[in-house]
C-alpha cells in the first residue's frame, strides 16, 4: 500500500468574504483520509503563509493548499515555484481570478473534491520588477484602483466597480513605451494589464486568449475611451470578448519594459506597489506544480451565462437575487454614465 501523501492547508483568517471555519470542518469530513494524511495552518501576521508554504515545502510536504483569495495564493505560490511541491486551491477571496482560470469549483466541497482526485498540471508563472505573480500584473487604472481598494473595508465585486467609477472622475491616462522582442511602441493608455492568466477575477477577462502553459504572457492596452465606449467595454470584458474592441491593443510576448514618465503604482495579482519609471515583466515557463480538475488540455469555454450567474448571485431564491441585482447594475450604469458625461 502506498504511503499517504502530507497535505498542509493554510488559511488567511481574514482575506476574501467568507468566514473559514466552515470549510475546516469540510476538510475533516470530505478529504479523502485514505489517500491523505493533513495539517491546517493558520497565518498570524503578513508574510506568514509564505514562511508556512516554505518550511512545508522543505519537510517534504506533497500539497501545500491556500484558503484564501488571489493575494494568499499568491503568497503560498511564491514559496513552491521550482519545488516539488504541488499547490492547492480552495478558493474563497473576492476575485479568484487563478482558481476561475484553472476551472477550480468555487465551492469548497467541490475544490475538496478536486484535491481528492489529485490531478496535477504545471504552469507558468510572471515576474514584475522582482514581484511573482500568476494571474495578471499592470500599470495604469487598474493599479490604481487596487491601491485604493486595498484599504476597503468591504470586499467583492460591486464594492470594485464602486471604487472604479469613484477614481474614474479623477484618472487621466498616462504616456507609456513598451519595449518588446521587435522593438519599441508608444501608447497612451488608461491601463497596461500583462496576462499570464486570462482573468483578473469575478469572470473579468482582460486577456481572453491568454494560457498558463505557453511560455508567453498576453499584454492588453486600453487606450483613452469616451463615455459612449463603456457600455460595450462593460460588455466585452466580461463576455471574453474586450480584445475585439478598437480601443483595445494587444501583443504577446516573454518579456517587456514598460517604461513610463515617472515612479508610481503596479499591482501584482491585485496587490499594489510602488515601482520606478521602468518596470521589466517577464514569463518563466513551468514552474509551479498545481492541482486541478483533470482536463485533457487547457481550454477556453465558450461564455457561459449560466455560470456568470451562478457565481454572481450566491444561494438566495433565483428570482429574488436575480431582480436585486439587476437593480443595482442599472443603478451602477447610471451612475457610470452620467458622472463620466460631467466629467467629459
Amino acid at each position: 500500500m502506498d504511503a499517504k501523501k502530507k497535505i498542509t492547508f493554510i488559511v488567511n483568517p481574514i482575506s476574501g468574504t467568507h468566514g473559514k471555519q466552515a470549510i475546516l470542518d469540510l476538510i475533516e469530513k470530505k478529504l479523502d483520509l485514505t489517500k491523505y494524511e493533513y495539517t491546517i495552518c493558520r497565518t498570524e501576521y503578513a508574510g506568514h503563509a509564505s514562511e508556512i508554504a516554505r518550511k512545508a515545502s522543505e519537510e517534504g510536504c506533497d500539497i501545500v493548499v491556500a484558503i484564501g483569495g488571489d493575494g494568499t495564493i499568491n503568497e503560498i505560490g511564491r514559496s513552491l515555484v521550482h519545488t516539488n511541491t504541488a499547490l492547492g486551491i480552495i478558493p474563497c477571496g473576492s476575485g479568484n481570478g487563478l482558481a476561475r482560470h484553472l476551472h477550480i469549483p468555487m465551492d469548497a466541497k467541490g475544490a475538496i473534491d478536486t484535491l481528492n482526485k489529485g490531478f496535477q498540471t504545471t504552469i507558468d508563472y510572471g515576474i514584475i520588477d522582482g514581484h511573482l505573480f500568476f494571474c495578471t500584473c499592470g500599470v495604469g487604472f487598474d493599479a490604481f484602483v487596487s491601491l485604493k481598494f486595498a484599504d476597503s473595508g468591504k470586499r467583492g465585486l460591486l464594492t470594485y466597480l464602486e471604487n472604479t467609477l469613484h477614481e474614474s472622475l479623477t484618472y487621466r491616462p498616462e504616456t507609456y513605451e513598451i519595449e518588446n522582442s521587435e522593438g519599441t511602441v508608444k501608447y497612451k493608455a488608461f491601463l497596461i494589464a500583462c496576462a499570464n492568466a486570462s482573468q483578473y477575477g469575478n469572470n473579468a477577462y482582460i486577456a481572453p486568449q491568454a494560457s498558463l502553459t505557453d511560455g508567453l504572457m498576453n499584454i492588453t492596452i486600453l487606450e483613452p475611451f469616451t463615455v459612449l465606449d463603456v457600455p460595450a467595454l462593460s460588455f466585452q470584458l466580461f463576455n471574453k470578448t474586450i480584445d475585439q474592441n478598437s480601443r483595445i491593443k494587444t501583443m504577446t510576448d516573454k518579456k517587456i519594459i514598460i517604461h513610463r514618465s515617472k515612479e508610481g503604482v503596479f499591482h501584482f495579482d491585485g496587490d499594489p506597489m510602488i515601482g520606478g519609471k521602468d518596470l521589466e515583466v517577464e514569463i518563466k515557463p513551468k514552474g509551479l506544480h498545481i492541482i486541478t480538475p483533470e482536463k485533457p488540455k487547457e481550454t477556453f469555454d465558450p461564455f457561459s451565462l449560466l455560470q456568470n450567474l451562478t457565481d454572481f448571485v450566491d444561494k438566495r431564491p433565483l428570482t429574488t437575487t436575480l431582480a436585486h441585482r439587476h437593480k443595482q447594475l442599472v443603478k451602477l450604469n447610471q451612475n457610470i454614465l452620467r458622472r463620466l458625461s460631467k466629467k467629459d
